[in-house]
């Protein structure tokens, strides 16, 4: 059974600094991307990060881009989010999700195929 499970987040004060991490169970993160999607209340998920499988570096979309950092420990099977300079607008409920590709990414939530249960991020201003 597949299983993504995630933690961190919580209250963050504006300029403070995030750390998500997901960590995946049941299938072999060797053929995996990881993408991180949010969502604020009233809004559309939002794709803001993916890394791939393979040796390709990862994609950001242009609200996080130079704020937040992805990165995996492969040791682990984890995939960690980072951001610093947090700011109100992003606030929302982050998820991690898997897309079976190697050396592909994308910001596109229909292609992926397993999703974690997500975590809240609040920061206040």
């Amino acid at each position: 059974q597949v299983q993504l499970v995630q933690s961190g987040g919580g209250l963050v004060q504006a300029g403070g600094p995030l750390r998500l991490s997901c960590r995946v169970y049941g299938v072999n993160l060797d053929h995996y991307a990881v993408g991180w999607f949010r969502q604020a209340p009233g809004t559309e998920q939002e794709g803001i990060s993916c890394i791939p499988a393979g040796v390709r570096g990862p994609t950001y979309a242009d609200s996080v881009k130079e704020r937040f950092t992805v990165f995996r420990d492969r040791a682990e099977d984890t995939t960690y989010l980072a951001g610093i300079n947090l700011k109100p607008e992003d606030t929302g409920l982050y998820s991690c999700a898997l897309l079976r590709a190697v050396d592909r990414c994308s910001l596109n939530a229909e292609e992926y195929e397993y999703w974690g249960g997500g975590r809240q991020v609040t920061v206040s201003s």
